[in-house]
């Protein structure tokens, strides 16, 4: 039965950062080069302890762009870790880690690649 509970509250726990880190990122980080741009929280690991959060972000845009807006969030780490600790009521706040997930672009070019073959192109 412990296990269980601890799966939900993992799970939970997951959720929770999810939707918490996307608003922040979208109404408290306050930088002019995110207004234009598509981030999403697409995945959060969890330590057992629920101390340390690697959060999965995807970024639609250029490499260049990615690594811009990847450091911005690195910039603003404290300050989101702040801001979840201020809504999601835990023990400890996990230490957040920022990481890029090209997986969303990388589905879009197999499809692109997919729909070259099939018109004969490729």
């Amino acid at each position: 039965m412990g296990s269980r509970f601890e799966f939900s509250r993992s799970d939970k726990v997951r959720k929770a950062l999810m939707r918490e880190v996307s608003d922040i990122i979208r109404k408290e980080v306050k930088d002019p080069r995110l207004s234009d741009t598509v981030v999403s929280i697409t995945d959060v690991e969890l330590s057992k302890d629920l101390r340390y959060a690697k959060l999965f972000v995807s970024v639609f845009g250029s490499p260049e762009l990615q690594e811009e807006i990847m450091a911005i969030l690195e910039e603003w780490t404290p300050q989101v870790r702040y801001e979840v600790g201020r809504r999601i009521r835990l023990h400890h706040t996990p230490e957040i880690a920022f990481e890029l997930d090209n997986s969303l672009e990388r589905g879009v070019r197999i499809t692109q690649l997919l729909d070259q073959i099939s018109r004969g192109e490729v």
